[in-house]
């Protein structure tokens, strides 16, 4: 984690996805309602049904209602010496097996309920209080507009993992994938947090596409920063499209295919780096 906790520069300029939540949940509750009876059971990610994985997003609705909204310290901790991706996912699929019993029309009419409760929730934070920690940015505690920012993430990601189940694309409307995008490369400085290089190096990961951009990381002697101005003259670049560059992200899809889909110039073994991104709980 940050070895400077309360020190979120290197992260950039900070990202406002609080108007993003209600839309978002209105577009899962499209598409969970317009699903036919036998999509319910196809399969959304390896080992959970699109079912589940609904009873998940209702699961991170209510952790996040109870633990920030309503101040709840009820629930389990990590075993002793457990890490927290191992706990994290534990728990996640207890959920889901006590789920199990609960028919996709009961999950869909709660799911509207808690998940509408949820956006209001997070209109209302302060970007700037602190929250928890991002582990994949490498801090601890995260500004609340990262946090905010990551759960949205969370939440079009997981849309995206149930129309590809049902045989529908990724939704690329780019109000919301700019910003998801721009949250999921706010990974870059924790992603190069092992290279070494001479302070003022710079490399980039450029997105095509309406909802793209250019996200340029510098090396300052301790890490690597988003915060510098870009010199137009970074020592590697990787271009990608939208489509790749969530599923890299997401581990949808690996390292070495996204470079096989990418422009890369400048520093060969520098441009892999970027393409080590990871920006979930993996």
């Amino acid at each position: 984690m940050d070895s400077q906790p309360h020190d979120h520069a290197r992260l950039g300029t900070p990202i406002d996805a609080r108007p993003l939540f209600a839309p978002e949940h209105a577009a899962l509750m499209a598409t969970l309602r317009a699903l036919a009876p036998t999509d319910w059971n196809r399969e959304a990610v390896p080992g959970w049904s699109v079912r589940d994985l609904a009873a998940h997003v209702l699961g991170d609705c209510y952790g996040r209602l109870g633990r920030d909204r309503d101040s709840h310290r009820g629930g389990a901790s990590p075993a002793p010496g457990e890490p927290l991706e191992t706990f994290i996912h534990r728990e996640n699929q207890q959920w889901v097996h006590a789920l199990a019993r609960v028919s996709p029309a009961a999950l869909v009419d709660t799911l509207d309920l808690i998940g509408a409760q949820t956006a209001r929730y997070f209109e209302t934070t302060d970007p700037e209080a602190l929250s928890l920690g991002v582990s994949w940015a490498g801090v601890d505690p995260s500004p609340k507009w990262l946090d905010n920012a990551r759960d949205l993430t969370e939440f079009w990601t997981h849309r995206q993992q149930i129309r590809h189940a049902t045989g529908q694309g990724t939704d690329l409307a780019p109000r919301t994938l700019s910003v998801v995008l721009d949250t999921f490369l706010r990974a870059l400085p924790h992603t190069l947090r092992g290279l070494r290089a001479e302070p003022g190096t710079q490399a980039q990961v450029r997105v095509e596409g309406p909802a793209g951009g250019a996200w340029t990381v510098t090396a300052t002697g301790d890490g690597w920063s988003l915060a510098a101005p870009d010199t137009g003259r970074p020592a590697a670049t990787v271009t990608l499209d939208a489509e790749t560059t969530w599923r890299l992200c997401t581990r949808g899809i690996a390292p070495d295919d996204a470079l096989a889909r990418a422009r890369v110039d400048g520093d060969r073994a520098l441009a892999e780096a970027l393409c080590q991104i990871v920006s979930i709980i993996y």
